[in-house]
Order: C-alpha cells, then sequence, then structure tokens
C-alpha cells in the first residue's frame, strides 16, 4: 500500500477566511505553471457534492480538474482530483480547516495512489513536490 500524501501547515487567518481563499479565490493564488491553460481567467469549486472543479482558459474553454465529494464549510472539502490526468487516474484530497490559537490549520490528505499502479509511487512522490510550491503561494495570498 501507498500511504497517503499528507501536508499539514499553519495560516494566520480565520478557519472561514482560509477555506473561502482555497475554494472561492483559487485563481489569485494557483500557479499558472499548473493550469492546463497557462493564463486562467477563473477557477471554481462548484460549492455542492457532485459540484466541478474547472479552470476555465482566457477563450472560455473549461478544463476539468476533478469533482467535489463533500462540501462542508468552513471546515472540509473532498474531492476527486485529475489535473492533467484522464479521470481513470484521480486520487481523492481532503483538505480540513481548523482552529489553532488565533490561526487555522490546514491539513491536505491525498489518496488513491495505489489505483495507478507502478506509476502511483512515483507520482505521489512528484505531487509531493508539487503541492508545497502550491501551498507556499496559498499561505501567501492569506
Amino acid at each position: 500500500m501507498i500511504e497517503p500524501l499528507v501536508v499539514e501547515f499553519d495560516v494566520d487567518a480565520s478557519v472561514p477566511h482560509a477555506f473561502d481563499v482555497w475554494t472561492r479565490k483559487c485563481a489569485s493564488w494557483w500557479p499558472t505553471s499548473h493550469t492546463v491553460s497557462g493564463d486562467p481567467s477563473a477557477i471554481t469549486f462548484e460549492p455542492l457534492p457532485g459540484g466541478r472543479i474547472v479552470e476555465t482558459g482566457p477563450d472560455g474553454a473549461e478544463h476539468l480538474w476533478g469533482e467535489v465529494l463533500d462540501w462542508e464549510p468552513p471546515g472540509r472539502l473532498r474531492f476527486v482530483w485529475h489535473l492533467f490526468f484522464d479521470r481513470s487516474e484521480a486520487t481523492e484530497v481532503e483538505i480540513t480547516f481548523n482552529p489553532r490559537g488565533d490561526g487555522t490549520v490546514v491539513r491536505l490528505e491525498q489518496t488513491g495512489w495505489d489505483n495507478l499502479g507502478p506509476a502511483g509511487r512515483p507520482r505521489r512522490d512528484r505531487t509531493g513536490a508539487a503541492w508545497a510550491a502550491i501551498t507556499s503561494r496559498y499561505v501567501a495570498a492569506l
């Protein structure tokens, strides 16, 4: 079994604000190098189970990144994730936002690597490095 990828960090923001910036203001901090279009006009989390996670390019083209499984603002979000990959290669991401002192602890856990066969472990390792860069931009945006 390939262990989950876990990224956990503290932010200087309230739980509702941390959740809002992750889900509603994603395009303001998500690196363009990790998008399909290279210059998204929007990144949208449709706020309900079954909702899409979609990038809208400058030409209006939509690129599906995943689907929301659980939408529990402001404390939890879980989704199927397949940015850059076919839906058959999706993993699952759960993000929780919990109070800690005057701020929030954000915990991201990504699972499902075993479903990728031999590609699972290398993809997990590459994804860990990507999340480190992405979450540092998120922290700066808060």
